[in-house]
């Protein structure tokens, strides 16, 4: 397990709209903190906006969309299994592809697959933040 890290602050607010729900946002905030970060942890980030943005899609019934996206967080994320930054890889990526199953075993074009809010990922991190 990592020493208690200081997360930053972006990476934590950007959580807080990713569990409340709020996934454009959430994927906005994680975005200004990718943007300017040039450090291993990258990849990660980009992952997790990824994951925001396909679960929007689904939401808003883009199906074709939210499929694409979630082939890609797998590719970046996997690489910092088993945890990262306080986030368990594997539990984040089960629940997230749980809530996508329909999602993606669908090869419809325009699907209509309803969003179950009871099986929406969350993020927890150990250590949680100070």
């Amino acid at each position: 397990m990592e020493a208690s890290p200081a997360y930053e602050p972006l990476y934590l607010e950007g959580i807080e709209k990713f569990n409340a729900c709020d996934y454009y946002k959430s994927h906005e905030v994680w975005e200004e903190l990718w943007t300017e970060y040039r450090g291993p942890s990258r990849k990660f980030y980009q992952g997790l906006i990824q994951a925001a943005v396909a679960l929007y899609h689904f939401g808003n019934g883009n199906i074709r969309g939210a499929r694409k996206l979630h082939k890609s967080v797998h590719g970046y994320l996997e690489p910092y299994a088993p945890c990262h930054l306080g986030l368990d890889i594997g539990g984040f990526l089960g629940a997230f592809d749980t809530c996508l199953a329909a999602v993606a075993a669908s090869t419809e074009d325009f699907p209509e697959i309803p969003l179950d809010p009871d099986l929406l990922p969350e993020i927890h991190l150990d250590p949680p933040p100070a």
